[in-house]
């Protein structure tokens, strides 16, 4: 079983403790803090773990070509890719009320830091984890000073190889070993095809001693509930309150009605996995009692004839007798009565210390 970590504060991820689900507003608020609060309070009501955003610091993110790109998209909130960023970046005290804000309504608050300095601030806000996104997962220089702060850390795995990964765990674990992977295919909305949950099995594997998750980008929910059934400890999903509004983010996000039906399914699926351990169970019981079979005689035996399998068959008897799987063991027995055609053999009925015949 992968180690436990614990994510945030009286919060553990791993082994047998609940999947840990963060509701990704990235930048789905608009710039708008009003709605970011909506956003926040909604993660809270349809009950997910955590609500969690995207800190840049966009000087340190981007170089200035790529700030002064002309951005024409129909998503676009400025002429150029970098008006469009500071539109839909939110203030050092903007991210103090958020976090503020969540603290008050009970939902854990964190952030992606896009950047090393927007880790440095988010070090300083106290976040309770770091989240890396996929496009920081092969800045190596990046992980190692983000796991130099000592906070436990979730790694997303988009646009990355096996080989990056293994590089990943060897340059993060020795640091800090408090992280986990999760399996991510950055494409908006993705596609069924491109998803590979197998993934997350090929980690488990490769990485035993740390928490496996799934970060996803697909419409819909079943996809996320298949990964917490292939053992998933961390779920992550885009969130919207409108999957209309302008931004290439809505379209992959899950409404709240979609994020209420996810949380609950998650946790009908967790309840399901249940115990490795096959045996009859109290709910089966009344089942068993009704159409649970028995050995019965198939012919007529006198008393004190030895069982062969000719004599025996199974049907549903009355009363209960020996259980199908005990037939062969019957076989080579001593009838102490005669018993009837159709009659179910009863331990009354035979004597229990023959040898066993094979048969």
């Amino acid at each position: 079983m992968p180690r436990e970590i614990e994510l945030c504060p009286g919060r553990r991820v791993g082994g047998d403790q609940p999947c840990f689900i963060i509701a990704e507003i990235g930048q789905n608020h608009q710039g708008d803090l009003d709605i970011a609060k909506r956003m926040i309070r909604m993660a809270k009501e349809c009950g997910a773990d955590c609500a969690k955003f995207q800190k840049s610091e966009l000087e340190y993110k981007f170089n200035k070509k790529a700030l002064e790109r002309p951005y024409t998209s129909k998503h676009s909130w400025g002429k150029t890719y970098g008006e469009h960023k500071r539109h839909l970046e939110f203030s050092h005290d903007q991210y103090r009320e958020l976090k503020k804000y969540a603290e008050e309504i009970g939902i854990f608050f964190t952030a992606s830091g896009m950047d090393e300095m927007a880790v440095e601030f988010l070090h300083e806000l106290d976040v309770p984890f770091f989240k890396v996104g996929s496009g920081d997962t092969n800045n190596f220089p990046y992980l190692e000073k983000t796991a130099k702060k000592g906070r436990p850390m979730v790694i997303s795995s988009g646009m990355q190889s096996m080989n990056t990964m293994h590089q990943v765990y060897q340059i993060v674990k020795p640091i800090n070993p408090n992280f986990c992977f999760l399996q991510c295919t950055s494409a908006y909305p993705l596609q069924p095809e491109d998803v590979n949950l197998r993934v997350i099995s090929a980690y488990q594997s490769a990485f035993p001693d740390i928490p496996i998750g799934y970060s996803g980008h697909e419409t819909g929910i079943a996809i996320s509930v298949a990964a917490v059934a292939m053992g998933a400890k961390v779920v992550e999903r885009h969130v919207t309150l409108d999957k209309t509004w302008k931004g290439s983010d809505h379209q992959a996000s899950l409404e709240p009605d979609e994020l209420v039906e996810l949380v609950k399914a998650i946790r009908t699926v967790e309840k399901a996995m249940g115990s490795p351990i096959k045996q009859l169970l109290p709910c089966e019981m009344a089942c068993n009692e009704k159409l649970g079979k028995s050995v019965v005689a198939k012919v007529a035996i006198p008393e004190g004839a030895i069982l062969t399998l000719d004599m025996l068959t199974v049907k549903v008897g009355e009363p209960k007798g020996f259980p199908p799987e005990s037939i062969f063991d019957l076989v080579g027995r001593k009838v102490k009565r005669s018993i009837e055609e159709d009659e179910t053999i009863t331990e009354q009925a035979v004597e229990n210390h023959v040898k066993k015949v094979k048969c």
